[in-house]
């Protein structure tokens, strides 16, 4: 009977050691596992940052204007009620829009339709591509969000092609309040602060859109009878639905029949000047 007894205990004893080296295994598998974890963090976090000086990078463009231009009457665009708003979504703020936030917004009793930043994205490129910027013709752009945040976009900046890097960047615009460009001192997006008019030449002639406004004019003939020697201030709604009213706007007009999107309607305007001026 001792004998057993004994014989008994030792099995115990190696079942005990059997437990405790699977402990000892699991504990490590842990321990690797949150090292690749961390690690994998780690790699992710450096390759969203490399992948930002990149599209920083890119953002630089070569000013083209010569002394001559640059005493020209020139052209300044503002984008008013942008919906540029950034939020905390999990554990990353994101630029808001209708397409990947809409249960978020319908839980924050927010309209999804009212978030549409793609409508501003559209109208800078329109802008920032047309011949008169190229010609040093454009003056400044403005752009003024829905919360009346307020923020200069250089004439020669180059905004990203794909909405996804440009979403990028005004959230870094956002949430830095400017962007400067990599290895330079100057500063390629940059939050001002309000109102627009401060910014604005004392000789300028401020011009608004609005398709409610009875005012209907052929643009083409509107832009030729403005003075050549007067500097031109186009307030332009950067937003799905509703109209812009600012007390700073002199004369409302509507060059269409029909409701246009901001982008459209840019491309009449600076077609209209490109004309006037024969630029090709």
């Amino acid at each position: 009977m001792v004998r057993a007894y004994k014989l008994k205990g030792q099995k115990r004893k190696k079942k005990a050691e059997k437990y405790d080296r699977e402990e000892e295994i699991e504990q490590s598998s842990e321990e690797e596992t949150a090292e690749t974890s961390k690690k994998a963090k780690t790699e992710d976090t450096v390759a969203d940052e490399e992948e930002a000086e990149k599209v920083v990078d890119l953002l630089a463009g070569i000013p083209v204007v010569s002394a001559e231009q640059s005493k020209k009457p020139g052209i300044i665009f503002i984008l008013e009620r942008a919906s540029l708003e950034i939020a905390k979504i999990g554990k990353t703020y994101q630029l808001l829009n209708s397409d990947e936030h809409a249960n978020f917004l319908k839980r924050n009793n927010r309209n999804p339709a009212e978030y549409r930043p793609d409508i501003a994205h559209q109208a800078m490129l329109m802008i920032l591509d047309s011949r008169l910027n190229k010609a040093g013709r454009l003056k400044a752009l403005y752009v003024r969000t829905e919360k009346g945040v307020l923020f200069e976009v250089k004439p020669h900046v180059r905004i990203p092609r794909t909405f996804k890097r440009f979403s990028g960047i005004m959230l870094q615009l956002l949430q830095k309040l400017n962007i400067t460009a990599v290895g330079k001192r100057e500063k390629l997006l940059r939050v001002i602060k309000n109102p627009v008019t401060q910014y604005l030449p004392i000789d300028c002639r401020k011009i608004g859109f609005s398709h409610s406004s009875e005012k209907l004019v052929d643009i083409h003939d509107y832009v030729a009878n403005v003075d050549s020697d007067t500097n031109l201030v186009f307030v332009v709604g950067a937003m799905a639905h509703g109209k812009i009213d600012k007390d700073y706007v002199e004369d409302y007009i509507s060059i269409s029949d029909y409701p246009l999107s901001a982008a459209y309607c840019i491309s009449m305007i600076t077609n209209a000047l490109e004309r006037k001026w024969k630029m090709l």
